[in-house]
């Protein structure tokens, strides 16, 4: 059974230094009220609510609030819609979400709530929005996984080219664009073995049922033998954007 809170962490840790340099540029340390939209089992609402600030965290999922409320105590935790977000207008200093807006219906209306709830000058961060279009495979034999795997994020509702437009929604949801960017992660990292086994955890989860397990095994055998040899280059372009009200 895949453990999303392990899942949840590592993406956590894919962004830590980007949050590090934007935290710092938004004043995170003087925010007196940060919200966290989409903030699944707590993996950055753990790291936000060590500092001095009132920290929110608001999901659609009571599964996923109830491991926030075991890894996060300190945050003030609400379970609602990213569509229409239970608190007033300017509550926020800061507001944020992390690898959400592929995953929600109207990434538009969640932006223009974010923009809502936040108070005029605070910021709002999208942290982390992939581009699975523009993903990169190598050997070419292994380019089908991306495939399946972009095939799957839809069958689920995700729109897996999202990242490639977050800059564009941030100007049509009215706020104003001061940084847009990619994670500087490169085509070549490498995968310890447990980071190695966490992703084909996910790859199975999603194809299970829709790609033939003598497939699936065929493309893991390559895989490992890939990553062994050095020959193997994963990129997924991973978008990230600060914006002002």
């Amino acid at each position: 059974m895949m453990d999303w809170h392990v899942r949840f962490l590592q993406q956590a840790a894919w962004t830590r230094p980007l949050r590090d340099y934007l935290f710092k540029r938004t004043g995170l340390a003087k925010a007196g009220r940060v919200l966290e939209v989409g903030c699944g089992t707590g993996a950055i609402l753990l790291e936000l609510a060590t500092r001095k600030t009132m920290i929110c965290g608001l999901d659609l999922e009571p599964g996923r609030l109830a491991q926030a409320r075991l890894h996060a105590p300190a945050a003030r935790l609400t379970c609602g819609d990213a569509m229409s977000l239970p608190y007033p207008s300017a509550a926020f200093d800061v507001t944020c979400c992390h690898f959400l807006l592929l995953w929600v219906h109207d990434p538009l209306q969640a932006l223009r709530e974010m923009k809502r709830v936040t108070r005029r000058g605070g910021s709002i961060l999208a942290l982390a929005e992939p581009d699975y279009g523009a993903r990169l495979d190598r050997p070419t034999a292994l380019a089908v996984l991306g495939r399946w795997q972009t095939e799957a994020l839809r069958r689920q509702g995700a729109d897996p080219s999202l990242g490639a437009r977050l800059g564009g929604l941030f100007a049509r949801a009215g706020i104003q664009l001061i940084e847009t960017g990619t994670l500087q992660q490169g085509s070549e990292r490498s995968l310890t073995a447990g980071e190695w086994e966490l992703e084909w955890a996910v790859l199975e989860a999603d194809l299970a049922g829709s790609v033939p397990a003598s497939d699936l095994q065929e493309m893991k055998i390559l895989d490992e033998q890939a990553w062994a040899s050095g020959a193997r280059q994963l990129y997924v372009p991973t978008h990230y954007a600060w914006g002002k009200v």
